[in-house]
């Protein structure tokens, strides 16, 4: 309530063009709904004044409100802690916005066309890299908790079927993935940190991983 009428004083202001406008933490005490409504919100009074400058604790929020406004227009900051007191320095939002699967995804690239990066690193992020794809491809099939071995199973089942989700062959190869990147996954492997890593095995099944995931 307090955020809409702070929202519907700033149209009454006749001088509004002119002002510097400070939002602070908008969305402390909202719930998750409002929160695209205010993102729109604050985007479009930015075209009416000189400058709206935003603080918030919701990181999500501010990447939000950056993917909205004009790249020409608009700075980031971020308060961090120094050796005595606080500094204010540059932010690299677009960093933030990069999700831990698109950092996966390019771990495996670079280990497969530039061999670069860690081999036990690349051969841990393989079955999160093809969980990722299964909540992406088939969320209606693949719900958040749900396993690789349960999903193979539900697609045998519908084999041939009206209903089919993958192919036999789709469903052979996820079964051959997953039995080699479970090698170095802590819920099948315990010993999954000492596990032996051959480089053109590795090599092998990374770029299978990236074949099966950007169809």
């Amino acid at each position: 309530m307090a955020l809409a009428i702070f929202f519907a004083s700033l149209d009454q202001d006749t001088n509004l063009a002119r002002k510097i406008v400070v939002i602070d933490d908008p969305v402390s005490s909202l719930d998750d709904h409002r929160t695209l409504s205010t993102v729109h919100e604050v985007c479009a009074l930015a075209q009416r004044v000189t400058q709206v400058i935003v603080l918030s604790h919701s990181k999500p929020f501010l990447c939000a409100l950056w993917e909205g406004t004009d790249p020409t227009l608009r700075s980031a900051f971020t308060l961090e802690r120094a050796t005595s007191g606080s500094t204010l320095r540059g932010w690299d939002v677009n960093q933030d916005l990069i999700t831990d699967h698109d950092r996966r995804h390019a771990l495996l690239r670079d280990y497969v066309h530039t061999a670069q990066g860690d081999r036990r690193e690349v051969a841990e992020a393989l079955r999160p890299s093809l969980e990722a794809f299964m909540r992406v491809a088939y969320p209606q099939y693949f719900t958040p908790g749900f396993l690789l071995g349960p999903f193979r199973g539900l697609c045998e089942q519908r084999v041939n079927t009206p209903d089919q989700i993958l192919d036999q062959g789709d469903i052979d190869e996820l079964r051959r993935l997953t039995d080699y990147a479970n090698r170095f996954h802590h819920d099948s492997n315990p010993a999954y940190r000492t596990q032996a890593i051959n480089d053109t095995e590795l090599v092998d099944f990374a770029r299978r991983t990236l074949a099966f995931t950007t169809r």
